[in-house]
């Protein structure tokens, strides 16, 4: 249903916040996610969630959001959006020959094994095994 809105469920969320019991959709798009997005996006799920009860009767406040600016990727279509831009990849522990923990560079490509950035016109390839995080690199 989010597809044929031109949107992409990219993760879902279920906990308390403020007192209250929230379900969290994000949603991506080709574009950015804007208010009107995710308001069309919360009256499209509305009824569906309705008619499923995924709470089991209990009450919750649908909350729909895009994922964020520095949001780590989760998917394999998260990488593949990104393909091409600056990333933020960090590890579990220093790479071999270095004492840094962090690499920022643009992202190639990710398969099942591996992660592929390139730094200072330099490509690097990493084992997935020893890659914590990557996320967006947000500029100020």
């Amino acid at each position: 249903m989010l597809s044929t809105l031109g949107y992409e469920l990219v993760d879902i969320e279920y906990k308390s916040m403020y007192g209250e019991m929230h379900l969290i959709v994000y949603i991506a798009g080709d574009h950015d996610i804007s208010l009107d997005d995710c308001e069309r996006a919360s009256n499209a799920l509305d009824g569906p969630l309705d008619a499923l009860d995924p709470t089991e009767s209990k009450p919750y406040c649908l909350d729909v959001s895009s994922p964020g600016l520095d949001r780590p990727f989760k998917t394999q279509r998260d990488f593949e959006r990104n393909y091409g831009k600056k990333v933020e990849v960090k590890f579990f522990a220093p790479l071999p020959g270095t004492k840094t923990k962090l690499l920022v560079g643009t992202l190639l490509s990710r398969t099942d094994g591996e992660v592929t950035i390139e730094t200072d016109g330099k490509t690097t390839v990493i084992e997935n095994s020893r890659v914590a995080v990557v996320r967006p690199y947000v500029e100020f």
